[in-house]
């Protein structure tokens, strides 16, 4: 080897040998230097900001420092997750990701401004929730057959709400027009509380939402509950049907909820989130709140079972996506 390339290669390994010092200097001193931002990509009131409201309180006891949530709803959550794509991979911004961000939004939009595999750090799975089709009260119908017989009938009523385009919500209701052979108009929203209201008041006739996020509102008498898309009926409405046993064949989806940080993120960060996180999620309050009250179903995985967990929800998303002819852009 020459000299020039010699004192080359010696220069590269000092400067990535400084560098990881510099992660690790980084890594031992966190989370000292100021507070913590979790984002939710979501309104303030649906289940992504429960979890995150919950964990960023939890995480703030747990690491002794401020863990504030920020709102930055839009886009099925690609407004907040574009952003946190360019945060500093500093372990000072969390991200609450779901199924729409990290797999759906992969392939129904055509210009997604960040990239769900190389822009995060897979942190951990906290849960997956059980969706459930939703009707006002009002509406005159008592299942799903009800339902179905109503949208063949009568072309105004042919209207779904979603909490935003590229949603799991947006996708079931795809998926069930496709399923019954009746063309349905998307009524997006900016989260599932505005959503929620209207579906609630008949100006929009249906809506698949998760029942974390149903609860008050059937508790109330606003809603009426006419089926989940579980493969198995839920503790929650064990009176419920599936959308499978309500004669829909094949309809099953679960949504999920995940915590991510910018790639880069120093691996013993990551880490010792992941670790936090998962035992957080043992805690008697979580598991009363977020599994018995709420019906999530809590997990708490290593970052690397998300990133599986992703391998195969963006491939069978597309597929979906391709088939019911969703798009955003």
């Amino acid at each position: 080897m020459n000299p020039t390339r010699r004192r080359h290669l010696a220069l590269t390994i000092a400067t990535a040998a400084l560098a990881a010092c510099g992660l690790n200097a980084q890594a031992a001193e966190w989370p000292t230097q100021k507070p913590i931002s979790y984002v939710v990509p979501f309104t303030a009131g649906g289940s992504t900001d429960v979890v995150g409201r919950m964990l960023a309180q939890k995480l703030g006891e747990r690491l002794q420092q401020s863990v504030v949530v920020e709102n930055r709803p839009g886009a099925a959550g690609a407004i907040g997750a574009a952003y946190v794509a360019k945060a500093p991979a500093d372990g000072y911004t969390l991200f609450g990701g779901t199924i729409s961000t990290h797999a759906i939004n992969a392939s129904l939009y055509k210009n997604l401004r960040y990239d769900p595999v190389q822009d995060f750090e897979p942190v951990t799975l906290v849960a997956t929730l059980p969706n459930a089709l939703l009707v006002d009260p009002n509406l005159g119908v008592n299942s799903v057959a009800d339902l179905i017989e109503l949208l063949k009938r009568d072309p105004a009523k042919r209207t779904f709400a979603s909490s935003g385009p590229g949603t799991s919500t947006h996708l079931a209701g795809e998926l069930f027009a496709d399923s019954i052979g009746v063309p349905l108009t998307h009524v997006p929203y900016k989260g599932t509380p505005p959503a929620m209201v209207d579906v609630s008041s008949g100006a929009v006739t249906f809506m698949f939402d998760q029942m974390t996020a149903a609860l008050p509102l059937l508790e109330s008498g606003r809603l009426k509950l006419l089926a989940v898309t579980t493969p198995k009926r839920i503790a929650l409405a064990p009176d419920t049907p599936t959308m499978e046993e309500a004669g829909v064949a094949g309809f099953q989806m679960a949504s999920w909820q995940a915590v991510y940080a910018p790639k880069g993120t120093p691996k013993p960060i990551v880490e010792r989130l992941s670790k936090e996180i998962s035992a957080i999620l043992q805690e008697p309050d979580v598991q009363e709140k977020l599994g018995k009250t709420m019906g999530m179903e809590l997990v708490g995985s290593t970052p690397d079972a998300l990133r599986d967990l992703m391998a195969s929800e963006i491939p069978r998303w597309a597929a979906v996506v391709e088939k019911s002819g969703a798009s955003v852009d």
